[in-house]
């Protein structure tokens, strides 16, 4: 269970870090530049933990596919950025892929 929760914050501290790539304009404000900074670091020590003991595929396809999503959903929230139905279709579509691995294929390596 704690790896599981090791994955979701990783991918909470990714998708902060995104959004923070976002606002730190080319990484030429201060304080958004050191969110992404600790953000990206805070992702991947988080990951490298959770990895312990799971299985590397279906928790990068999970870490990736929903901090992708959440990266758009945060997008739109924070900047107001467009959604376009093909938008949906393809994050509905990445969900589904996550889901597809995560059902196929054994998480857990313990």
């Amino acid at each position: 269970m704690t790896a599981y929760l090791l994955v979701g914050a990783a991918i909470c501290a990714e998708v902060t870090a995104t959004l923070a790539l976002r606002a730190s304009h080319g990484l030429t404000r201060l304080l958004p530049s050191a969110v992404v900074a600790i953000g990206y670091i805070a992702a991947f020590v988080l990951l490298a933990q959770a990895l312990k003991s799971l299985n590397v595929g279906p928790v990068y396809a999970v870490w990736s596919g929903l901090g992708t999503v959440g990266a758009l959903v945060g997008g739109v929230i924070v900047f107001g950025e467009p959604v376009k139905p093909a938008t949906v279709a393809g994050a509905v579509l990445v969900v589904a892929g996550v889901a597809v691995l995560y059902l196929g294929g054994g998480m857990s390596h313990e």
